[in-house]
């Protein structure tokens, strides 16, 4: 099984990062091919709304980085989407990337792969609640089963190395993916 983390965090070594890094390597030790794309890595343009990929061969047409990003969603089996809690809200690139994924509404490509999302957020889970929620409906729309969560309070950078049971937790999910 191959399960991509994608950080969509600009802090690498960040609590994203880690959360991620134990979801990959639980996920490691059952012998699956673990990939991780870091999105603040990445030229990602927004969306113009041509609906370019709703036309004959479903791709974007824009000219960026996630020429190289998509091949690797069509690969996965299990996405994991991580961001750090930004006013609610995911990061400014992890919702340009979201956007971006408007070419699997119509090709389907994405359908019955699984998704996971990582959230470290300085308030809680509890603040995180909506963004929950968009997540949840994107995957929806986009035929995707949404498998776990990882809602960790931290905020300060590398925070959750102080709070191992959250790494733990991380880990374990990641060893349960199927």
């Amino acid at each position: 099984m191959k399960i991509l983390g994608l950080v969509g965090s600009p802090r690498r070594g960040g609590n994203t990062d880690l959360l991620i890094s134990a979801v990959l390597y639980g996920a490691g030790a059952g012998n699956n091919d673990i990939d991780k794309a870091y999105l603040y890595d990445a030229d990602i343009m927004p969306c113009v709304d041509c609906r370019g990929c709703k036309k004959e061969n479903f791709q974007c047409t824009l000219k960026d980085d996630m020429k190289q990003l998509y091949p690797k969603l069509e690969e996965a089996d299990v996405i994991v989407f991580g961001t750090p809690l930004y006013w609610y809200g995911s990061t400014g690139k992890m919702k340009l990337f979201i956007d971006r994924l408007r070419p699997y509404v119509a090709s389907g490509k994405l359908k019955g792969k699984k998704a996971v999302i990582v959230v470290p957020a300085e308030e809680g889970a509890e603040a995180c609640n909506c963004l929950v929620q968009m997540f949840e409906l994107s995957f929806k729309y986009l035929g995707m089963e949404f498998v776990g969560k990882i809602l960790a309070k931290a905020g300060e950078k590398a925070e959750v190395k102080g709070h191992p049971e959250v790494l733990d937790e991380a880990f374990n999910l990641g060893k349960e993916l199927k």
